[in-house]
């Protein structure tokens, strides 16, 4: 029996990050809605929980994909709507996740904006809008704004996607 662990990240619209999350080998579920932590960040911005076994695809790597495929660098003005955060589920992930943004930074030209933030709670957004790509992948909106991420997928991460599942960006 696979035992799955969970994290939750925001950081763009939760139609992008869903399909992201959905294409990776090891990611058993995702969840698409939106997620509130504490104090200052206690309002609910739009986020995925991402179930994953962690012998499959490792936080490090979740994390990875997860900061090339938002805006992580950018403190734009949508930022209460779209935060860009790790959200933990114990102080231990708080720890590694704190780790792994420090060992990526150098990566980036600009400062990571990226915060790990305790998870408090979790809305899923309405059925209608859960698996939204995978359900309207020739919409304006997947073609424009998803279709990049997942190529990237295939060019960075390849060993770590469900390439059959992206076939139709292959050219």
């Amino acid at each position: 029996m696979k035992l799955l662990q969970k994290i939750a990240l925001g950081g763009g619209c939760h139609w992008c990050t869903e399909a992201v999350f959905q294409s990776l080998i090891g990611v058993e579920k995702v969840e698409q809605g939106y997620v509130a932590s504490v104090d200052v960040n206690a309002s609910f911005s739009e986020a995925v929980i991402v179930h994953f076994n962690n012998e499959v695809i490792p936080l490090q790597t979740l994390i990875e994909i997860h900061l090339y495929t938002h805006k992580s660098t950018s403190n734009h003005s949508r930022r209460n709507t779209y935060r860009s955060a790790v959200y933990v589920f114990s102080e231990e992930q708080h720890q590694q996740a704190l780790e792994i943004l420090e060992d990526f930074q150098i990566q980036f030209e600009n400062k990571l904006i990226t915060q790990v933030l305790p998870f408090e709670a979790f809305e899923a957004s309405r059925a209608a809008i859960q698996n939204y790509y995978y359900t309207n992948p020739q919409k304006p909106f997947c073609k424009q704004f998803i279709n990049p991420k997942l190529q990237l997928l295939l060019q960075q991460f390849s060993a770590n996607t469900r390439t059959a599942q992206l076939n139709h960006l292959k050219s």
